[in-house]
């Protein structure tokens, strides 16, 4: 490795994970498990990235439910016994390749599409939906419904650990079910589950706290956030740095042991007077280790793929700086990862000139 790099390929290690490097594969779905289960092609899929030289790997977003929690086909789930027995292998290949692995629990919430789905007559689940025209889209969750939910991601975290994945991320971001409760605009409930931000955490600390006393204090715990939302990238959950203690703060209490901070551009900063971005708030103003992620590696962020911009590789200067700095201590790749397996060695020998651009071409051919 070069002397640049060293920050990179630095051992991570925490009361309960321990991780050769800094480098996190990026959960991303990718709708290759028909009938919602893993095969063996996506067992290949992780096994090479872990034989890549990832410090740690995080699956893309698996369902809880089969029913509400996902509208995006081929999704797998972790809810039936063939699904658990995909997950098994894919887990087996990668510590038979020597890398560690977390599986990332995804309800779609409100962001469910009932049309792609076999329960088109089933509402979607959201904390209290958004308004159109005066009129809800969705209406609130009841408490039976929430509780339905809780024990679902619960169930789903145990199963994960039985399995043998090294840790469990909970989707908390992107305007899903979790994230629906803790951004105001989709929270506007009035009972126990809104209002503040002791409120709006309640859902997700009740997930985490009976999951942490189902798996006791040796099973790392991860949360993914994120500021900005599907229907509006300005967006900002938390105002402030005193907001984003309040809202991050609960989540620690409860036993959340890493928090994974999603940004489009990971160098943008997260409040003004500041450089320091979301996960170097996130670390600032907990402790907590914090993983950061966006656009690494490359010059466009993930939505202009989408729009036919290619994006390049791009220098690691900026990222390098940060983590000299320790504003976070890990840091997750996506695309770059996605189209390319073997990034991490390459960055580590210096083959730059090897690493390769990104378009939407790329989606439909991912290996």
């Amino acid at each position: 490795m070069t002397a640049a790099t060293k920050v990179l390929f630095t051992p991570f290690r925490t009361e309960n994970l321990s991780l050769p490097n800094r480098l996190v594969m990026a959960p991303m779905t990718r709708s290759f498990s028909p009938g919602n289960i893993p095969g063996p092609d996506v067992a290949a899929y992780y096994r090479r990235r872990a034989e890549g030289g990832m410090g740690l790997i995080l699956s893309e977003g698996v369902s809880t439910n089969a029913v509400t929690a996902t509208g995006t086909p081929n999704v797998p789930n972790i809810v039936s016994d063939k699904a658990k027995a995909g997950w098994k292998k894919v887990i087996e290949g990668v510590h038979e390749a020597g890398g560690k692995m977390g599986l990332q629990l995804w309800h779609e919430g409100p962001y469910r599409n009932p049309a792609k789905t076999a329960h088109q007559n089933v509402p979607s689940w959201s904390a209290s939906g958004f308004k159109v025209a005066g009129k809800p889209l969705w209406e609130p969750m009841s408490e039976a419904e929430i509780e339905t939910a809780i024990m679902e991601f619960v169930d789903a975290a145990i199963a994960a650990k039985e399995l043998g994945f090294d840790c469990v991320e909970f989707h908390g971001a992107h305007s899903y079910l979790i994230d629906s409760f803790f951004w105001a605009e989709t929270n506007q409930r009035t009972d126990e589950w809104g209002g503040d931000w002791e409120g709006r955490t309640r859902f997700a600390c009740e997930i985490i706290r009976r999951t942490r006393a189902q798996v006791d204090s040796s099973y790392p715990l991860i949360i993914r956030l994120s500021q900005w939302k599907q229907q509006d990238f300005a967006a900002r959950a938390a105002q402030t740095p005193d907001e984003l203690e309040q809202w991050l703060t609960p989540l620690v209490d409860a036993g959340i042991d890493i928090i994974h901070c999603s940004q489009r551009r990971f160098w943008e900063p997260a409040f003004e007077n500041s450089d320091l971005n979301f996960a170097g708030w996130a670390k600032k103003l907990t402790g907590k280790p914090a993983i950061s992620v966006g656009s690494v590696g490359l010059t466009g962020e993930f939505t202009a793929a989408y729009a036919g911009e290619v994006s390049e590789p791009a220098s690691l200067d900026e990222l390098l700086r940060r983590m000299e700095r320790s504003d976070f201590d890990l840091i997750a790749v996506g695309r770059a990862l996605l189209q390319d397996p073997h990034w991490a060695m390459k960055i580590k020998d210096g083959q730059h000139d090897e690493l390769m651009s990104f378009s939407k071409d790329a989606l439909a051919t991912l290996s």
